[in-house]
């Protein structure tokens, strides 16, 4: 099947013009090692060039030691882009998403994802959307593995690192793929350099948002919600549900912040019975965007005449009633 994929890639990548890469806004490793991958394999395999930007911002610490370490293979979107580049591969997003920005009259030829399907992407001429994998990485080592091209470490790293932070080490949302993926790249890694940008160096800010969200956290009957105001970048509210979900006997967690107008909001979950991308579109409920997978989802409302505070207080009883939790008081504070 993938050669059958691949063949069909390189017939459209040989007939476009000014290849752009843009992964998701605010990409993060896995996104940001699949667009790598892709420009790699298409330079190697069909020597036609192509140039990666992306929306946003790199936030996280560890993800900018990762771009660092890649030699700065991103660059932030510019109109000159847009109006230099007219074909587009989207990466770790699709057209219509929440999560991307695509302005009127931009070609997208190509779309290689794993979240669900969306109407949008039949427009591309080529797609490749696998929802029961649990990275985009995933589907580039394959294409890598299918062409024969032997990844140089540093892009096996980056592979290896966005496979292994989205799965949690395949413990989460994993399929046979990722795990075959994962040991394929796993000897090939740079294993100091991963080690340094999984324990990345962190500023100040960091702690100070750490120590907000756990003075914010209240506890629900195993849901704990954390409104953390003004996010310093998008990809904080993520971050700080990671740290919540180690809580012992959590099984949801929400955290919400502002960025740019719009309330980000972060779920994440131990449990097998009700999806995390299932919870996340139904406390949005219309309003914004929303999704993600069975245990990582995530989404933004635009704030409109309503105040943070009152939507933080009414997306919170929606998902206390989704998840059958009493709504009694404002929860018990972790600390």
């Amino acid at each position: 099947m993938t050669q059958d994929v691949l063949e069909k890639l390189y017939q459209i990548a040989n007939g476009t013009d000014r290849l752009l890469i843009l992964p998701h806004n605010d990409p993060d490793p896995d996104a940001i090692a699949s667009a790598v991958a892709l420009r790699h394999l298409l330079i190697r395999a069909l020597n036609v060039e192509s140039t990666i930007a992306y929306q946003g911002i790199i936030g996280r610490s560890e993800n900018r030691a990762l771009v660092r370490y890649l030699d700065q293979p991103l660059e932030p979107l510019t109109n000159a882009d847009l109006q230099q580049s007219p074909c587009l591969a989207l990466i770790d997003a699709q057209p219509g998403a929440g999560n991307i920005t695509l302005p009127p009259g931009v070609r997208v030829v190509m779309v290689i994802d794993h979240h669900a399907w969306r109407e949008e992407t039949a427009t591309a001429s080529f797609a490749d959307v696998r929802p029961g994998l649990g990275a985009t990485s995933t589907i580039l080592t394959q294409y890598l593995q299918a062409a024969g091209v032997e990844p140089p470490m540093s892009l096996a790293t980056a592979l290896f690192y966005g496979i292994k932070t989205i799965t949690m080490g395949l413990s989460r949302d994993t399929s046979p793929a990722d795990a075959a993926a994962y040991s394929y790249l796993q000897p090939r890694i740079d294993v100091a350099a991963l080690a340094k940008i999984e324990h990345a160096q962190v500023p100040a800010d960091y702690f100070r948002s750490l120590d907000a969200t756990l003075r914010a956290a209240r506890m629900y009957n195993g849901l704990i919600i954390a409104y953390l105001t003004a996010l310093s970048y998008p990809d904080l509210a993520a971050e700080m549900a990671d740290v919540l979900l180690r809580l012992e006997k959590a099984q949801w967690v929400i955290c919400m912040g502002l960025y740019q107008g719009a309330l980000i909001l972060s779920v994440r979950t131990g449990s097998q019975e009700y999806t995390a991308e299932k919870l996340v579109q139904a406390i949005v409920a219309g309003e914004g965007s929303a999704g993600g997978h069975g245990t990582i989802a995530g989404g933004q409302i635009p704030l409109g005449r309503r105040g943070a505070e009152q939507k933080v207080l009414l997306i919170s009883q929606r998902a206390l009633r989704h998840l059958g939790i009493p709504s009694e008081g404002t929860g018990e504070p972790l600390i």
